[in-house]
């Protein structure tokens, strides 16, 4: 038996390697091929891509630093060999060398990147999380205003943005600047795509109902701890920080409260502070006391989170439909054939109750978007090259990928074939969808709802987007709000500190190192270190936006 002093050395392990978020996986190399051949496009198209512009004339080779999508990784280890980034630089006329920082440590590296003073010419990065804000990155010499870009090499971005305000008021900054060629979700159908996913198979032979409240889900996972031998019955992300899989409001979301900054009747409320979250963090403390959450809670990462729930060694997660559901279940399938993963509904407290949370993104959400660096002398280049997305041939591009490879043009519906959706080499759909176009993962476009609909290829699919949605998400999220350089300045600094103590004290109360009565010792630790100033920037922030 593990000693008391031994268990508590375990603990602080774990805990010292969440604050770390050191966890980098690897590529898979072992992963069967998907590559097939890209096909030159007709003579007919040719002209076309010359009559808009495309190809670009040009000898210069531009520089790209970007994270290479998980899905995508998976298969190729660089986005030079990526069939995808390949065709774009056809299409375009434009070589680019990528530069690309180790996965899940993109916000390490740009760090790097950007102290060393040696800047590629675009950056694809959340530049809207950017200590002080994108205003303040600009001022500081890392990426262009883009204003003056967009207006002489970006034709097709500007006609989107003036024919749709909402959004080009949510894509500058307070002073009005421009910033990033944009990642748009076109439709409300794109803005709901993760949730709790439980193995249903193993609930009929339990005889148990998919769960719904807080009560329902621990006598779930209890049952698959004691009846089924499973060792973590409960998994999902804790990387790139901690408890990060949960901040979309699962489980949390039962409390009323969130992990963030949230709406409670139109006044701005920090969740970490509320009395919701010490019994959020007192019913995860006996959870994980009693084993039914994974051990490895701080430094679960994606390809962690893949292999317990395809080996069976967890039941039930936080996760997309596409890369949890489209990807688990025909893998396991294949073993077990009549496995089941199924979307169950944000908990709740009690029966009958919305849930007031849950996974909702907005229409811009800041991230995926690519900036071009101030340091680049290929301006016109790059501008024309990231605007290429928000053409009629680069919508189509970007969503569906290369016409008779990745889809056919079927009475006019852009369908994709089955080296998508039927993989040859026994690829998920998301895994290769990835290699041929972006529509699943990020860039400078605006997603297309005929993407999702044929991606959730699934019932269980289609069903979690409408299982998934039924929330009360929109009335509680703040919108995408500009602030100014000083604001975004101080607040950056404010939560800084403040998320990395909420962090670290939520770990030690859910691990047992800490008791779940010094709740009110860090609720004022939070305080000190300024929080109320924050919720008064959001809130003036939010005025202005309003008023607009």
């Amino acid at each position: 038996m593990r000693t008391k002093s031994t268990l508590a050395s375990g603990l602080w392990l774990l805990l010292i390697a969440a604050l770390l978020c050191s966890a980098c996986a690897k590529s898979n190399t072992n992963r069967p091929e998907v590559e097939a051949p890209i096909k030159q496009q007709p003579e007919e198209s040719k002209g076309s891509q010359a009559a808009n512009g495309y190809p670009i004339q040009t000898d210069q080779t531009l520089t790209y630093w970007a994270e290479l999508n998980g899905n995508a990784g998976s298969i190729k280890p660089s986005f030079q060999e990526v069939p995808f980034f390949q065709e774009w630089q056809r299409r375009t006329g434009v070589k680019l060398d990528f530069i690309q920082p180790p996965a899940n440590q993109a916000r390490e590296a740009i760090n790097v990147l950007l102290a060393s003073g040696e800047l590629p010419d675009m950056l694809e990065y959340d530049w809207a999380s950017f200590p002080g804000g994108p205003e303040k990155a600009i001022s500081d010499g890392y990426i262009l205003r883009l204003n003056d870009a967009i207006d002489r090499y970006a034709p097709h971005l500007k006609k989107y943005l003036s024919e749709h305000p909402e959004i080009d008021k949510q894509i500058k900054t307070d002073a009005g600047s421009y910033y990033v060629f944009p990642f748009i979700q076109g439709d409300d159908l794109l803005r709901t795509y993760q949730g709790p996913i439980v193995r249903k198979d193993w609930l009929d032979e339990l005889g148990l109902e998919v769960p719904v409240t807080i009560d329902d889900w621990y006598t779930v996972l209890k049952a698959f701890k004691e009846k089924k031998g499973i060792e973590a019955p409960l998994t999902f992300l804790g990387v790139p920080n901690p408890l990060f899989g949960i901040e979309s409001g699962g489980f949390v979301g039962a409390y009323g409260i969130k992990k963030w900054f949230y709406l409670d009747q139109g006044e701005v409320k920090y969740g970490p502070l509320e009395a919701g979250y010490k019994a959020f963090l007192a019913l995860f403390r006996k959870w994980y006391a009693e084993g039914l959450i994974d051990k490895n809670i701080a430094t679960v990462d994606t390809k962690t989170l893949d292999s317990n729930m395809i080996s069976g060694r967890s039941g039930a997660s936080i996760w997309n439909a596409g890369a949890g559901i489209g990807t688990w279940q025909p893998v396991v399938k294949e073993k077990v054939p009549q496995a089941q993963f199924v979307p169950a509904p944000y908990p709740v407290l009690h029966k009958g109750e919305r849930p007031k949370f849950g996974q909702r993104s907005y229409k811009y959400m800041g991230s995926g978007g690519v900036a071009i660096s101030s340091k680049s002398k290929n301006v016109e280049e790059a501008a024309r090259m990231l605007d290429f997305g928000y053409s009629p041939e680069g919508h189509l591009f970007f969503n569906f990928g290369i016409e008779g490879v990745s889809y056919d043009m079927v009475d006019g519906y852009p369908t994709y074939t089955d080296l998508i959706m039927r993989n040859p080499d026994k690829l998920a759909p998301s895994q290769a969808l990835a290699m041929y176009s972006r529509a699943s993962y990020f860039g400078s476009f605006v997603q297309d709802t005929r993407y999702i609909e044929q991606y959730y290829l699934l019932q269980e699919q289609k069903d979690a987007v409408r299982i998934w949605s039924n929330t009360d998400a929109d009335t509680h999220m703040l919108p995408q709000i500009p602030k100014t350089e000083q604001e975004s300045t101080e607040l950056s600094a404010i939560m800084l500190d403040v998320t990395t103590l909420v962090d670290e004290m939520s770990l030690k109360i859910i691990l047992g190192i800490e008791p779940v009565d010094s709740f009110d010792d860090y609720v004022a630790q939070i305080k000190a270190l300024k929080i109320h100033r924050a919720i008064e920037i959001q809130k003036a922030a939010l005025d202005r936006y309003n008023s607009r």
